[in-house]
């Protein structure tokens, strides 16, 4: 969990398909976590460009996310939590899942940006 954010889910590299990450180009740096790098979900011939993001090398308090990959839920066809589909949170940058489980408001809608 982040400040006014859903949960991303971080996917240890041992639970991801072999063979349909690609590292994308660009990065990001976070103020807690480090830097990001970015992944492609490449599957045959159809690529989804940029949905997942993974630290290499974060910070001490994020060491257990280290190589662990979240993605953004709404470029794919359907992303559920315990069976329950979920709602990519707003906007293009961040990549919260929001479920029935937690109330927002969220970050990354109009008006949100200085929260």
């Amino acid at each position: 969990f982040e400040t006014s954010h859903p949960p991303s889910y971080y996917i240890p590299p041992a639970d991801i398909a072999p063979g349909i990450l690609r590292r994308a180009a660009g990065s990001s740096f976070c103020e807690w976590k480090g830097a990001a790098s970015y992944w492609d979900v490449v599957i045959g011939d159809h690529v989804l460009p940029r949905v997942g993001w993974s630290y290499p090398n974060p910070s001490a308090s994020f060491v257990m996310l280290r190589d662990h990959v979240a993605f953004y839920a709404g470029p794919f066809d359907s992303c559920t939590v315990d069976g329950e589909t979920v709602i990519p949170q707003p906007g293009a940058f961040y990549g919260g899942w929001i479920t029935s489980n937690y109330a927002g408001p969220f970050k990354g809608g109009p008006g949100s940006m200085g929260w």
